[in-house]
């Protein structure tokens, strides 16, 4: 069992996220690629000697107050401070004072980056060091208590990614398939970019709706070709699937098997001694064709800010995230990058900016 702390004051940070290949992959078992970046959302706690979390969170002017004790039968939509409580508790957290808690953050909120997700995981982290658990306390068990306070315990649409990628930090390949398994690939890219369009991403709607279509095709796949495996499956054999699906669900299945494509041979050039940034970026763009194309994830102002960045000398850009608006990451080289931000700007952008990759959650 992990000890409490009896630090008087915690400081808990979690950075964003930006997800290179495999945009609506997680959710189908499927592998993705994805890093933590320097944008973050800080908590700062002081115990209280009371029996509430006092928490304010002055980017949006907004307090909330927990008593320690509240067991939370009923969840309200999107209550991830109650959710993380309710299944912390049944790993031994169980908090026994209160704390007035700061939160500050620079990810800009709904824009595809996870502050939602980053803000939850700081939380989470909080909770674990102030009150201890009955489990080693590693980044991959911080992220898999995230993922099961957002995504399971909610019973949300979304996959893991946001989680691991948050919380181990770092460049990491997430095989979402049995048995699971997170692993650093990368410390050191360079060369990143986000820009954020200012258009409020759909995350619920658009996930629920892609995730739903590409789950039936699949289904309806299995169901004619008994030995079927959407982890094996090859863009040659689309068409071969294809022919017993209707053809509203035909763009989301060619999707799954395109956007798989691109991940893998992603990871084949990440894992070279001296991999092409060059080739990524092409990776990158072409992973957008598929979200772009076949999902129908973006808006004008994304597909204006992509093709700017890429006229300035980007090798790659593409929308982050479920879609509808939010961000963009650009993939360069590292010299070009002011003359880049500019032109992402002039495409319209509400910000841009470079990016570093982030070392995951942690107690400052």
């Amino acid at each position: 069992m992990n000890v409490k702390t009896n630090i008087k004051t915690i400081i808990s940070i979690a950075p964003g996220r930006t997800c290179l290949f495999g945009d609506h992959q997680d959710y189908l078992g499927l592998p993705v690629i994805a890093c933590a970046i320097n944008r973050h959302i800080k908590l700062t706690a002081v115990k209280n000697n009371t029996g509430v979390f006092k928490i304010g969170m002055q980017d949006i002017n907004e307090e909330r107050i927990i008593d320690i004790n509240e067991t939370f039968p009923v969840l309200k939509s999107r209550d991830y401070f109650a959710s993380s409580l309710r299944v912390l508790k049944r790993y031994g957290c169980v908090p026994n004072i209160g704390y007035d808690i700061t939160v500050l953050g620079n990810i800009p909120i709904n824009s595809g980056t996870s502050s939602s997700s980053a803000l939850l995981m700081a939380w989470i982290n909080f909770l674990v060091n102030a009150f201890g658990v009955d489990n080693e306390v590693t980044p991959e068990f911080i992220s898999k208590i995230g993922h099961e306070s957002e995504v399971l315990e909610h019973g949300e649409p979304g996959g893991m990614m946001d989680h691991y990628s948050i919380g181990v930090g770092n460049v990491v390949y997430i095989n979402t398939s049995h048995p699971f398994s997170c692993s650093v690939i990368d410390t050191k890219l360079t060369g990143l970019i986000t820009g954020v369009s200012g258009v409020p991403k759909e995350t619920v709607g658009l996930l629920t709706k892609v995730k739903g279509n590409a789950l039936k095709a699949i289904d309806i796949v299995k169901n004619n070709f008994k030995n079927f495996d959407l982890s094996k499956a090859e863009v040659k054999d689309l068409n071969r699937y294809s022919q017993c699906l209707p053809p509203k669900l035909i763009p989301y299945f060619e999707a799954s098997i395109k956007n798989h494509f691109y991940t893998k041979e992603a990871l084949k050039e990440f894992k070279k001694p001296e991999y092409n940034l060059k080739k990524i970026g092409a990776l990158m763009n072409g992973h957008h064709t598929v979200l772009k194309g076949l999902l129908k994830i973006t808006v004008p102002k994304i597909d204006n800010m992509i093709d700017a960045a890429l006229n300035a000398g980007a090798y790659g850009a593409k929308i982050v995230g479920s879609g509808g608006g939010g961000s963009i990451v650009v993939l360069a080289e590292p010299e070009n990058e002011t003359s880049i931000v500019k032109a992402i700007l002039d495409a319209g952008a509400k910000e841009a900016y470079g990016v570093s990759v982030d070392s995951g959650v942690r107690i400052y």
